[in-house]
């Protein structure tokens, strides 16, 4: 398998297998969809990482395969691209990218799709689709823009550069770097927190923030409404308040 997914303590590591670059080939794109789903689904994950191992994350597209594919092969091919990254994006759980080498095409794209993102010292990420006479097509276009704004994305998209982890923890693009030899267990700790969590409040702060992005403002306000009224139905509430106001802030173990 060129993607698996494992369980342990809660926190479901997808693991790119592809050596050696995990270039993001039609079957890796497809496999990531249905793992991402089996992610959803399962009761024993409750967060997730995404990881590529200690030498790289995903450099990208398997450039061999889509040079075979002429317009048409694409028009068709170019939606079940985009919906095995957007599975990844919306599994409603928290998902922290653990971002060793390279994550440079779709292999970046995959880290947008992340919650949260850490990467090693030595990291390179960026958007090359330019260099090839083409675009981001797995959300890179639309995903970064929302993540560093409009005209940083186009800095990258535009030129096609690489950006080593320091500048792309300036940009926003990561939110921590790491030695490399710490960056899969930062992010193990980073899920295996959240796993603890209260799971269904974890989602709702998704959700909130995830679709109030893609909205006016009073939309986002009545999704967050929704969402806040209908947690005090949940046993998570209950055991969140009454440990706090037996025990104190911060103590509550959440099932």
């Amino acid at each position: 398998m060129t993607v698996t997914l494992e369980a342990d303590g809660g926190v479901g590591t997808i693991r790119l297998d592809r050596p050696p670059m995990n270039a993001l080939d039609i079957a890796t794109q497809d496999r990531l969809r249905e793992l991402a789903a089996e992610a959803t689904h399962r009761d024993d994950v409750r967060a997730v990482v995404l990881y590529g191992g200690e030498k790289v994350f995903a450099a990208g597209a398997d450039i061999k395969e889509m040079r075979e594919m002429d317009h048409a092969a694409m028009v068709a091919r170019s939606r079940g691209l985009q919906d095995a990254f957007t599975a990844v994006a919306r599994i409603p759980k928290p998902v922290v990218a653990a971002v060793t080498g390279y994550a440079l095409g779709g292999g970046c794209e995959l880290a947008l799709c992340a919650d949260y993102r850490i990467a090693a010292e030595d990291a390179k990420l960026g958007q090359p689709e330019i260099l090839l006479g083409l675009i981001p097509g797995a959300g890179g276009t639309q995903r970064l823009a929302r993540l560093v704004g409009p005209s940083k994305a186009k800095d990258l998209i535009f030129t096609g550069r690489q950006v080593k982890a320091p500048e792309a923890l300036a940009l926003g693009l990561v939110d921590e770097v790491v030695p490399a030899a710490e960056v899969h267990e930062r992010a193990r700790a980073w899920a295996a927190r959240l796993a603890a969590g209260p799971a269904i409040a974890l989602r709702a702060a998704k959700e909130c923030v995830d679709a109030g992005l893609e909205t006016d403002i009073d939309t986002g306000l009545a999704i967050e409404r929704s969402w806040f009224a209908g947690l005090f139905a949940t046993e998570d509430r209950e055991t969140g308040m009454r440990s706090f106001v037996e025990e104190g802030p911060g103590r509550a173990k959440f099932r």
